[in-house]
């Protein structure tokens, strides 16, 4: 994360820390060596920081604003406040352009149709979304001010690291040792003792599309990120690995809530099993794969009817569906209290 803090420090917050928390005038004699190595602002660092490149690969040169500013690049809280910013902003970023070109490019918009799609659901869903980011950053941030303080075990270089062969191997290693987690993780979610107060908000979208994939309790959603923050802090994890492995954690989140179901794969858990999640609650707690649900007795197949155009919204399939998961929302929530689209019918007692 010390690589993606150089790049928004020098192309955006310096000049902003610099305006609003200027440094203490130099002396005259201060004054005059900084005019003169303006154009090379690491001549002159009234702040006492020296600029040293968080990466061997690439490197952003510091304008003069670094150097302006009583709240120098490496004090803490301007790294904790920085990292918030980037965490927030960046993450809602993510989510608004993946998900929107997810929703217009490939989510099915039959969906609309179901019995158990929510009357303004995508206005809810990223209305849950904008509220959940900003506070869920206040816990992602000191997980990022550590890594950026030196206290991970992330490195730069080959040299720095275990080897070329992990440079590799990183990456599966990664998708394991989250997916494990992760899995325990979510299905403790599901214990009513805690689903009510911290997982139900995920489960409001029955039918969920990709604005659903951010849209939870932000403290959900820090709990199941947990895995991701501390993998670097245990194993090694190359920089640049760190950073598209979040993208990508991002992208993927987004992919299982969109409703097209390409993946007919009994171990890749794509968006035909998270659907199961979210009609019937109790199975396919993965995140990346199907081993540990399998492995948990929590694995459900997709229904067949999900790959196949002429009865993936087959209204008789449809009716199945919801017969089902009313069963099972009452079972596990008691009162179903979600407002549908289109109104279903009252039940007569």
């Amino acid at each position: 994360m010390d690589i993606v803090l150089e790049l928004f420090d020098t192309f955006l917050f310096d000049p902003i820390y610099a305006t609003l928390l200027p440094a203490h005038s130099p002396t005259p004699k201060a004054n005059a060596t900084y005019s003169s190595l303006r154009e090379q602002p690491t001549g002159f660092q009234p702040v006492g920081w020296q600029y040293a490149p968080a990466s061997d690969y690439i490197s952003f040169k510091p304008s003069h604003y670094a150097y302006e500013s009583r709240l120098p690049r490496d004090d803490w809280l301007r790294q904790f406040i920085t990292l918030y910013l980037i965490t927030w902003v960046f993450g809602l970023l993510v989510y608004l352009v993946f998900a929107t070109l997810s929703y217009v490019f490939v989510f099915d918009k039959a969906t609309f149709n179901h019995p158990k799609y929510l009357k303004n659901q995508v206005r809810l869903e990223i209305n849950q979304t904008m509220w959940s980011l900003p506070i869920m950053a206040i816990f992602t941030a000191p997980c990022f001010l550590l890594e950026v303080r030196g206290y991970s075990k992330l490195y730069d270089t080959t040299a720095d690291g275990p080897g070329l062969w992990y440079n590799i191997m990183q990456f599966p290693f990664f998708i394991a040792f989250t997916d494990y987690f992760i899995y325990w993780i979510h299905r403790g979610l599901h214990h009513p003792s805690v689903y009510k107060k911290l997982h139900k908000p995920h489960h409001k979208w029955i039918m969920p599309t990709p604005y659903a994939s951010h849209a939870f309790h932000p403290m959900d959603g820090f709990a199941q990120s947990i895995p991701y923050h501390v993998f670097p802090f245990v194993f090694p994890l190359q920089k640049y690995a760190s950073v598209l492995l979040f993208v990508f954690i991002n992208f993927w989140t987004i992919m299982i809530h969109d409703g097209e179901y390409y993946a007919d794969n009994p171990i890749i858990n794509g968006a035909a099993c998270h659907t199961m999640h979210h009609l019937y609650f109790n199975f396919n707690y993965g995140q990346f794969t199907t081993l540990w649900d399998r492995m948990g007795g929590s694995y459900r197949k997709p229904n067949d009817e999900l790959f196949r155009k002429e009865l993936k919204m087959c209204q008789s399939e449809w009716k199945k569906q919801s017969k089902e998961m009313e069963k099972i929302v009452q079972e596990v929530e008691g009162k179903d209290d979600r407002s549908y689209l289109p109104e279903e019918p009252k039940k007569v007692r």
